[in-house]
């Protein structure tokens, strides 16, 4: 069975201005690397727009209708807070962000494919049920995970996050059910402040896996190894969601961890190990950050390899 990958040209026109980190170039980047021919028998889908229905299982529908709200004229930018800014694409890009999501999780619920990623930009990990914030404008995992409960009634749902910045949208979404399980790895300190080992959720279904800055691949590999898969094996859940952000590693500009590309391809293959002994292979991956172009390029090259070879 093949991995699907789903985008949509929108996600490009998502511009919060010049010199942002959080740019279409990023995206660019990804997709050419996806190009070669090694990833030929993807299945490449488009994303579709998320509904008010969808988006409304996680945020309340005065913030979603804000946000849809907003379409700057071109060249304009309104901006939500002091590094996230919406522009005249804005609206409709997180609307096909979010909907790629929940498109993946129907392509492998339908058993159309085993494993998909979804290459799509605004990143969700950082927005809360009330605001958006962190470059994130709609929690894109939140929303698929949401949608996989309440569309194909799974009762156990993971999203694992691998972003050097601490999910604190997705934790905050999560913690108060013992359906849903949040787990990450994370610089601390470092932007949002959150992802503390104490914070722990209702039922133990909040994993936190903070990392020093300078860590490299032996405290990434531990942190995985010894704290976070044990934690989600023993959750068993019946589809995992990864929030795959590669700006932990070495090259990124933004964080001060040193993990290797080869760290994400290993982290990759442990993951598809445990959906193969929880939840049928099934593996819907959402890109987060990553802004070292090459760095972000050759990670996601590496992840997808390992999907593809569920």
């Amino acid at each position: 069975m093949t991995t699907a990958l789903i985008t949509h040209p929108a996600c490009l026109q998502h511009d919060m201005g010049p010199h942002h980190p959080e740019c279409p170039d990023r995206l660019h980047a990804v997709l050419h690397a996806l190009e070669a021919p090694e990833f030929g028998a993807l299945l490449r889908e488009s994303a579709p727009e998320a509904t008010i229905e969808q988006l409304t299982r996680v945020h309340p529908v005065d913030l979603v209708e804000a946000l849809l709200a907003i379409r700057p004229e071109l060249g304009e930018l309104v901006a939500l807070d002091g590094d996230t800014s919406m522009g005249e694409g804005s609206a409709e890009a997180a609307l096909r962000a979010a909907g790629a999501g929940i498109l993946a999780v129907d392509a492998v619920m339908e058993g159309r494919v085993q494993s998909a990623f979804a290459a799509v930009r605004p990143p969700g990990h950082h927005a809360e049920p009330n605001r958006p914030m962190g470059f994130c404008l709609f929690n894109n995992a939140a929303i698929a995970a949401l949608h996989a409960r309440t569309h194909w009634g799974l009762q156990r749902v993971a999203v694992v996050d691998f972003d050097v910045h601490h999910g604190n949208g997705t934790q905050a979404m999560f913690e108060s059910d013992a359906g849903l399980f949040y787990a990450s790895s994370h610089q601390s300190p470092c932007y949002p402040g959150t992802g503390h080992t104490s914070e722990r959720g209702v039922a133990g279904n909040i994993v936190n896996a903070p990392l020093r800055p300078g860590d490299g691949s032996v405290a990434f590999r531990n942190a995985w190894e010894r704290i976070i898969l044990p934690a989600l094996d023993r959750f068993e859940p019946e589809l995992l969601i990864v929030s795959a952000g590669f700006d932990a590693h070495r090259d990124d500009p933004l964080a001060q961890l040193r993990v290797e590309t080869s760290d994400y391809a290993w982290l990759t293959d442990q993951l598809v190990a445990l959906a193969d002994r929880h939840c049928q292979g099934r593996v819907v991956s959402m890109l987060e950050g990553g802004y070292d172009l090459n760095a972000l390029a050759a990670s996601a090259a590496v992840h997808v390899r390992g999907l593809m070879r569920a």
